[in-house]
């Protein structure tokens, strides 16, 4: 469905930056804004999957780079 286009960097970069927004989220889910960390489930998603969608638009690739 997907061409990929994220490198393996990248694509451990995202992931790693979900995650890190994911547990700020569980630590600060009292707060008020903490919904906002709810947002580390786009970067973690795309890293796992391989696949950006701006990039696709951008006809961007880090792939190659790897």
């Amino acid at each position: 469905m997907f061409n990929r286009n994220l490198g393996n960097i990248d694509r451990i970069g995202r992931i790693l930056l979900g995650a890190a927004m994911l547990i700020a989220y569980s630590l600060f889910a009292p707060a008020p804004f903490a919904w906002l960390f709810l947002l580390g489930l786009l970067p973690m998603a795309s890293g796992l999957l391989g696949t950006c969608p701006i990039y696709s638009q951008l006809n961007y690739s880090t792939s190659e780079m790897d």
